[in-house]
């Protein structure tokens, strides 16, 4: 089994699993290493998704000590992004400032409202959708330090027909600029197997964006599971091997101290 690098915990304020639960499970799964990525929204709009950063770092160094025989524990966060976040280099000073091995950049908010919050917004699922790409360009362009962009459709998860007024074609003006910016900024597009189980069918972001990523050029694409519990540990990530292969996609890429390392699929 891979390496699961995108994973939350009880720091997370939308899971209640304990750090050694989801290490145990990736032990059992067989896995080398695991990362785990607790939330940190800056501003989020309802005051969630804050990140107790001391206490995140201590018990991670413990855990890296405490399981250094049985698997590599890996210290990674996951940031929602909003393109006012680098005033005063708010949002890059705090990744300098801790020693993470990984960061996940994610667009949660659309104007400052979550997608989750699909009734929020007086919009038809295709101006939602499109909005998200236009923010979600933007914030690339704004932010910096971050290894991955994640779960880069990750409003068509809410959308009220799912993914019925979503297609790459349908966005490609947008998705491709994205792609081209993480490109050339050496920013990883995170497949985040979530998807399958969202009712989707397929990961975030879609295939036809992985297949249109590759062929640009990208080489860097990050697996992570999105787990908020044990269960969903590694969740779908037989399947995004097997479609990366489809796709002529040859390796996956993992993280340690910020620095990429591609492993064969």
């Amino acid at each position: 089994m891979f390496a699961d690098y995108h994973v939350h915990t009880s720091f997370s304020s939308d899971s209640d699993t304990p750090c050694e639960q989801m290490i145990e499970k990736a032990i059992r799964l067989g896995m080398d290493r695991i990362c785990i990525t607790d939330h940190y929204d800056m501003d989020y709009e309802t005051g969630e998704f804050q990140l107790d950063t001391p206490a995140y770092e201590q018990k991670i160094l413990e855990l890296q000590e405490l399981y250094a025989d049985r698997i590599e524990v890996l210290y990674g966060v996951e940031m929602g992004l909003k393109p006012d976040l680098e005033e005063n280099r708010r949002f890059s000073g705090y990744l300098e400032s801790h020693p993470f091995d990984y960061c996940i950049g994610s667009v949660h908010v659309i104007d400052g409202k979550d997608p989750y919050y699909r009734d929020e917004f007086a919009m038809s699922d295709a101006e939602m959708f499109r909005r998200y790409f236009e923010i979600t360009l933007e914030n690339i362009r704004a932010l910096s330090g971050f290894q991955t962009l994640g779960h880069l459709d990750y409003a068509v998860r809410y959308g009220i027909r799912k993914a019925e007024e979503y297609s790459y074609r349908r966005y490609s003006d947008l998705i491709d600029m994205i792609l081209i910016e993480l490109i050339n900024r050496g920013i990883a597009l995170e497949v985040n197997t979530a998807g399958y189980r969202a009712g989707l069918g397929a990961p975030n972001p879609h295939p036809d964006v992985i297949r249109r990523y590759h062929n640009l050029g990208g080489e860097r694409i990050v697996l992570g599971s999105d787990a908020h519990a044990p269960e969903y540990l590694g969740y779908g990530m037989d399947m995004a091997r097997d479609l990366l292969l489809s796709l002529g996609i040859r390796y996956v890429t993992v993280y340690k101290k910020k620095k990429p390392e591609m492993i064969r699929l």
